[in-house]
């Protein structure tokens, strides 16, 4: 039986046809890998995990400096098993705890502690939305809005950044996410805020202001929006 494994690895420049017993993700943290599996053949890069099947025919290529974290798995997450999507764009908690497994693969053994960061990452794998691979463009303004979502974004820089028109930027980001821009900054900021007031004791004027709002008013008003009842209530 094959073992659940996280291991780090490089690729070859020299690509060879090849195929498993068993189902092996690939999750780039530095530079891009090149790949051929089912109906996919180009690019993935960091953000994004390519889903390699039992027994599938796959092909890869890298440069010599570039890192992933490779999965080897008997069993895959019944959302990513029930898809037929090969590459896909992973969310921020998942992209940080990548750093986590590099940095304690490449430092120490640990069998237990091993044992245990397989099960968070498939637990993680288990909340993946599975949205498509995202155009570098997009790309770029979600890692910026990610990075800044305490600060007053607005569609203009936005798009900037995106190399983009207002209206090709929006009508673009749309078509990626499937929520217009505000809302997906929203959706940030209230998921971000229902942690901090669910695990740490904050006031409500610094997580309001951690997530955007520098007025409590306008925070516990959104917030209400959107959860359907107010943060105050909410920690209690």
């Amino acid at each position: 039986m094959i073992k659940n494994l996280l291991s780090i690895r490089s690729y070859s420049t020299k690509p060879t046809s090849h195929s498993h017993s068993f189902n092996q993700l690939v999750l780039p943290l530095r530079g891009v890998i090149n790949i051929r599996v089912g109906d996919f053949n180009g690019k993935v890069a960091p953000g994004e995990c390519v889903v390699v099947k039992t027994n599938e025919e796959h092909l890869f290529t890298a440069d010599q400096q570039a890192r992933f974290v490779v999965a080897d798995m008997q069993n895959l997450p019944n959302n990513i098993d029930a898809s037929q999507q090969i590459v896909f764009a992973i969310d921020r908690s998942l992209s940080r705890y990548l750093a986590f497994i590099e940095s304690q693969l490449e430092n120490k053994i640990n069998e237990a502690l091993e044992q245990n960061m397989f099960q968070m990452f498939n637990l993680l794998l288990a909340e993946q939305p599975l949205l498509a691979k995202v155009d570098d463009r997009i790309a770029k303004a979600i890692s910026f809005i990610e990075q800044n979502i305490a600060e007053q974004l607005v569609i203009k820089k936005l798009a900037e950044l995106a190399c983009l028109s207002e209206t090709q930027f929006k009508k673009l980001f749309k078509q990626q996410t499937n929520m217009t821009v505000m809302k997906y900054v929203t959706k940030l900021r209230m998921e971000k805020a229902q942690a901090l007031l669910t695990h740490t004791d904050y006031p409500l004027q610094i997580i309001g202001e951690r997530v955007g709002y520098q007025e409590p008013s306008a925070f516990s008003r959104k917030f209400s929006q959107y959860f359907g009842f107010s943060p105050n209530k909410f920690k209690k």
